[in-house]
């Protein structure tokens, strides 16, 4: 959960999108997102399929192919909006991806010291640092370090491709961690480990962020939202605490959208 309130004047926010609109081919699917996760809160953002759910994530890495029409991404104070997803990356946002892909060719080992290499500024990483530290993590995270010779998530089974995603998680230290439907085609027991990984990250990283996108609520039995939010054609109709998502599971999407209609 997030740090308790203490006084003073409150902590910069992690991530702030303000009135984010984008379009893929010209054509608009978020219409107007505002969103602030401040430091150490998870934000859950739930939705149905074709409600903008990953073209957010998409806009948040910083892609290429989605055309950010209006609005803005601030990134601990900066306006990131413009900016490519390397350097996106060098300034502490991680995104773990729904699908992730797999490299043939392209070791995980050397995939991390790549990556470590642009989080880290040190362009000729040494891959003793990078073993050392994917050593540490894997034994953490309860994985053998010995499937980092494999070439990046080819033949991983979902649950592998997932904790991979976590040990990227770890390896790069983000200040915010963007996660898109990391639930996804994991069956219960992968959902656990990977939700006890994250869990790990996060206690050494506590000031560390984290948007959630799901379509399901399954996962929040193990990673407790401080807000939840709801994404319905690509507009927040609803936020609230982790009760929200219940209330999903139980009503379905659809009720949220009658209740818009029904605002006009």
């Amino acid at each position: 959960m997030a740090p308790s309130a203490v006084s003073g004047p409150a902590p910069e926010p992690v991530l702030e999108i303000d009135d984010l609109h984008a379009a893929v081919d010209g054509e608009e699917i978020l219409r107007g997102v505002d969103l602030t996760v401040g430091p150490g809160e998870i934000h859950t953002l739930m939705g149905p399929n074709g409600s903008g759910k990953s073209t957010l994530a998409n806009v948040l890495l910083g892609n290429g192919a989605y055309d950010v029409t209006r609005g803005r991404v601030r990134f601990k104070s900066e306006d990131i909006t413009a900016l490519p997803t390397d350097a996106r990356a060098a300034r502490g946002l991680f995104l773990g991806f729904q699908h992730p892909e797999e490299i043939p060719g392209v070791s995980v080992l050397n995939f991390l010291r790549q990556a470590m290499a642009v989080r880290k500024g040190i362009e000729d990483l040494s891959v003793l640092e990078v073993r050392m530290a994917i050593i540490e993590w894997t034994k953490r995270l309860g994985m053998d370090d010995r499937f980092t010779e494999r070439y990046l998530n080819e033949g991983f089974s979902g649950g592998e491709k997932k904790r991979n995603e976590v040990l990227q998680m770890a390896l790069m230290e983000p200040d915010l961690a963007v996660l898109d439907e990391t639930d996804s085609g994991l069956d219960i027991d992968a959902l656990r480990v990977v939700a006890r990984g994250v869990e790990e990250v996060r206690s050494t990283r506590p000031a560390m962020g984290i948007l959630m996108i799901t379509h399901y609520q399954r996962i929040l039995r193990y990673l407790t939202p401080d807000v939840v939010h709801v994404l319905l054609d690509g507009r927040i109709v609803a936020s609230g605490g982790p009760e929200l998502a219940s209330r999903v599971e139980a009503e379905g999407f659809d009720a949220f959208r009658a209740l818009e209609e029904s605002r006009g």
